[in-house]
C-alpha cells in the first residue's frame, strides 16, 4: 500500500507536537493533540495486537493504549520521561476517538513551513509509507511527520474504538491466593 507522492507541502504547513521514539523524532500535528499525560496504570485487554497496551479511565472516559514504539517495531524501554500522549484520530467511516499514544519522551512544538517538508521518499512496494506524512529538517536533525489517523490499523483501531465506546460496569476484583 503506497501512498501517493504529495505534489505540495503547502498543506503540511503548521505546528507539531515533537515526540521521541527509540531515539528518532516524530511530530505530530498539534491540532490532534489533546493533552499530553504521565504513564499510568494500563488495564489491558484480551486478544488486541501486541502494541494496544489496554485502557485507561481518564477522568470518566475509557481511553484506548497504543504503544507506539511497539506499532513501529522499536525498542520499548520505560524511563522517566515515558509518558502518553493523548490524540483525536478519525476511524475510517466512524466516529472521532481519543487515544492514548506510549512515546519516549515530547521534545517540542515547533512551526513547520512548506520549504521545511518533504514528501516520503518512496521506498519500493514492500514498505508501507501511507502514515507517513512526510519528512521535516529542522535545526539539522530530520524529524518523520506522522499522519496519526493511519498510524494504527484500522481494523485493530475500530476494534479498539468500539470497546472504548462500550458502557464499562465496574467490576469488583476478587484476589485469590
Amino acid at each position: 500500500m503506497s501512498k501517493p507522492v504529495l505534489e505540495n507541502t503547502a498543506s503540511l504547513a503548521g505546528k507539531y507536537l515533537t515526540v521521541v521514539l527509540d531515539n528518532e523524532s516524530y511530530g505530530i500535528a498539534v491540532l490532534k493533540v489533546r493533552e499530553i499525560i504521565r504513564l499510568q496504570k494500563i488495564t489491558p485487554v484480551p486478544q488486541m495486537p501486541e502494541y494496544v497496551k489496554g485502557i485507561i479511565n481518564l477522568r470518566g472516559r475509557i481511553i484506548p493504549v497504543v504503544d507506539l514504539r511497539l506499532k513501529f517495531g522499536l525498542k520499548a524501554e520505560l524511563a522517566d520521561r515515558t509518558c502518553i500522549v493523548v490524540v483525536q484520530v478519525k476511524i475510517q467511516q466512524g466516529p472521532v476517538v481519543q487515544m492514548g499514544l506510549i512515546v519516549d519522551s515530547v521534545e517540542e512544538v515547533v512551526n513547520l513551513s512548506a520549504g521545511e517538508i518533504e514528501p516520503t521518499p518512496d521506498f519500493g512496494t514492500r514498505v508501507d509509507t501511507s502514515y507517513l506524512l512526510g519528512l521535516a529538517k529542522v535545526k539539522q536533525v530530520v524529524k518523520t511527520l506522522l499522519d496519526i489517523d493511519r498510524v494504527v490499523a484500522p481494523d485493530a483501531l475500530h476494534q479498539v474504538a468500539e470497546l472504548a465506546a462500550q458502557p464499562r460496569p465496574d467490576a469488583a476484583v476478587v484476589e485469590t491466593s
